[in-house]
């Protein structure tokens, strides 16, 4: 049986325009009306919206129907200007998600899962298990949090908070779908980007989406099975040569690329057969490799690199001709 309540944060407009048609027999005029006060004011009191002028009775109904999953913000850390903060679900269960400040604007970093089942061993979120998936609704509802209740500015999405995007891709590609709708956020692909541990079906999957202006990035961090079986265990199921046979087949735009992420940790991926291994696995791709120094945490099993080490692993890259971006570690979870 289904609900009266309508979950807005899990539906396209078009999603919106049949539930209206099922339930008032209303359609994509009211739908249109309903999303943009939701995604523009973040208004859900439909009293005064045009569209409603002439039946009070129906506005009524309608914002009495709304579900809007808004996340009360559980604890906000501030380290400089970036805000790393932890919603509540409705089960009591807890993600975090990062504001990060760039010129104009910030960029959101979101999860997609409570904890992850890929048990990387850098990662304090693949340390702590898998828990549950978030739904296309609890994903979404992280960009509206920090749009209307802490004041960010988004532009960029990315997908690197907790969990792995392609372990949960029926949700993720649904809540893709409502941020990039024209009637609502309306997102341009361009700025979001997806993260990934290299789950091969899930790219494959992401290839048939229509998605290609959208970023892929693939966390590599080691080019060889050995050291990626032990840092990775992923890549036991889904080794380099099948990921990087999945990636060449990935579609992208005319000047597309793949973002090849690598978290640089002291003494473990650092050395110079490190950097001729990743050159060589990047080989056959169009590529920008994203270094990133490991940031080592209480208690944490690994080092971060010195200034030097981080500086002499990318200027190897630059010399082997990859474009190799300096990434800090502010926007990860």
């Amino acid at each position: 049986m289904m609900s009266n309540k309508i979950p807005i944060l899990a539906m396209t407009s078009d999603d919106l325009t049949q539930r209206l048609n099922q339930q008032f027999c209303k359609g994509k005029y009211h739908a249109k009306a309903i999303m943009r006060e939701i995604y523009l004011h973040g208004n859900w009191d439909l009293s005064k919206v045009d569209a409603f002028s002439l039946s009070g009775s129906l506005a009524r109904e309608i914002t009495k129907a709304i579900d809007i999953l808004t996340l009360p913000v559980e604890k906000k850390q501030v380290d400089g200007n970036v805000i790393k903060w932890t919603g509540r679900l409705t089960d009591g269960n807890c993600i975090e998600s990062v504001i990060i400040p760039m010129l104009h604007h910030h960029t959101l970093c979101i999860s997609s899962q409570v904890g992850c089942r890929m048990g990387c061993q850098f990662c304090q979120t693949g340390q702590m298990g898998f828990v549950r998936q978030l739904t296309a609704e609890e994903i979404v509802a992280q960009v509206y949090t920090s749009i209307f209740y802490l004041n960010a500015i988004i532009r960029n999405i990315v997908f690197m908070g907790m969990g792995e995007p392609l372990d949960n891709i029926e949700a993720v590609i649904q809540a893709i779908k409502v941020l990039t709708d024209p009637h609502g956020f309306n997102f341009p692909k361009k700025y979001i980007t997806l993260s990934t541990a290299g789950h091969v079906p899930g790219i494959q999957k992401l290839a048939k989406c229509g998605l290609k202006a959208m970023h892929l990035a693939i966390s590599i961090n080691a080019a060889n099975d050995f050291l990626r079986n032990q840092l990775m265990p992923i890549n036991r199921k889904y080794p380099l040569q099948m990921l990087q046979d999945c990636l060449v087949n990935y579609p992208l735009k005319s000047k597309g690329v793949l973002f090849i992420e690598y978290v640089l940790i002291k003494g473990i991926n650092d050395r110079q057969t490190d950097v001729d291994q990743l050159a060589d696995f990047v080989a056959p791709l169009r590529v920008r490799v994203n270094v990133i120094p490991y940031n080592a945490q209480k208690n944490a099993i690994f080092k971060t690199p010195s200034p030097e080490e981080f500086d002499q692993f990318c200027n190897g890259l630059i010399q082997k001709k990859y474009m190799c971006v300096n990434a800090p570690q502010k926007g990860r979870v």
